[in-house]
């Protein structure tokens, strides 16, 4: 049963995306950039207005990033449960990561609205 997990394209997809989201957030969260700029980062419009958005979206979406790729990751499981085509799983898997950098985008710009409305 391990072997057929470790061989489903969604499990593959979903754990592996999942494990990189933890494991930026987890480095973003102990390293953040310290000051405003355009290689490293969580970097948009809104968290890019002030040092003060930029801190405050740095630290927020290190741990949302890491929320999230808890989440994915153990949404490969469901792949268990599934007895879908290949091409199926990829693609469902495909647009779950697509969905999970959508809420994770939309949740840390909802977060810097409200804590800096101006």
């Amino acid at each position: 049963m391990l072997n057929q997990l470790f061989e489903d394209p969604f499990f593959n997809i979903t754990a592996l995306v999942g494990g990189i989201f933890v494991a930026a957030g987890f480095f973003m969260l102990k390293s953040p950039p310290k000051k405003i700029n355009f290689l490293y980062g969580y970097r948009t419009n809104s968290s890019m207005k002030n040092q003060k958005r930029w801190e405050f979206a740095q630290k927020y979406s290190a741990k949302e990033m890491m929320i999230t790729g808890l989440v994915l990751a153990a949404s490969g499981l469901i792949t268990l449960i599934t007895d879908f085509a290949t091409c199926v799983k990829l693609g469902v898997g495909l647009a779950m990561i697509g969905l999970a950098v959508i809420v994770l985008l939309v949740r840390v710009e909802r977060a810097i609205k409200k804590r800096f409305s101006e």
